[in-house]
């Protein structure tokens, strides 16, 4: 799969996110890095995973008109999706200890969409974890937001960081895509890529 996907197309991955990055290595793909800001606004009716996959499809629609018929673009948002309400990364680090502190001794559900959009098509893919945290202490989220600065993650947290060494209890899931990319979909759907054109 990965010689014919390298040998017949170009593959594009619009995430500055360093922990995607490295998955796209590990998975042993080829693939270029281009990046394109969006505003990251939704309707807000919309819930849990259609959050997720209206944001993969947005920042995928900037790229729209300088696709080549071989190209590959992929698209990803992470929602953290917590009591009907989708926590997005924290502006600060109060907003960082609110959000922690109500997932505290909860489960909470961790959404990632993935979007593969070619010249002629598009298909959006999600995947959904269910996290669920011990008690932890005030101290201990000073600690972690203090030490760890967690403004550039949904949900204020990296589940491979120090509160997910000390603090999850149970995962139900995938663990890549809490980290931020369901790994397991990317590859299956990259091995059917036939199916994208």
């Amino acid at each position: 799969m990965l010689d014919t996907l390298s040998s017949k197309y170009h593959l594009i991955l619009a995430s500055g996110s360093p922990r995607r990055q490295q998955f796209f290595k590990d998975l042993g793909l080829d693939f270029e890095i281009r990046l394109k800001s969006v505003e990251e606004v939704y309707p807000e009716h919309l819930q849990h995973h259609e959050i997720s996959d209206y944001l993969a499809k947005l920042k995928a629609s900037v790229f729209k008109d300088e696709l080549q018929n071989n190209d590959i673009l992929v698209t990803s948002d992470t929602v953290v999706w917590h009591e009907n309400t989708s926590l997005a990364k924290p502006q600060n680090a109060q907003e960082a200890f609110d959000m922690i502190a109500a997932m505290s001794g909860k489960s909470h559900d961790v959404i990632t969409s993935v979007c593969f959009t070619t010249a002629t098509s598009q298909k959006v893919v999600h995947e959904v974890t269910t996290v669920t945290f011990e008690e932890i202490s005030d101290e201990e989220i000073w600690f972690y937001v203090n030490n760890f600065k967690p403004f550039d993650k949904a949900g204020a947290y990296g589940i491979q960081e120090w509160i997910g060494y000390t603090k999850v209890a149970r995962i139900e899931g995938s663990y890549t895509n809490v980290v931020g990319l369901p790994t397991h979909l990317v590859y299956k759907v990259l091995s059917e890529v036939e199916t994208l054109f």
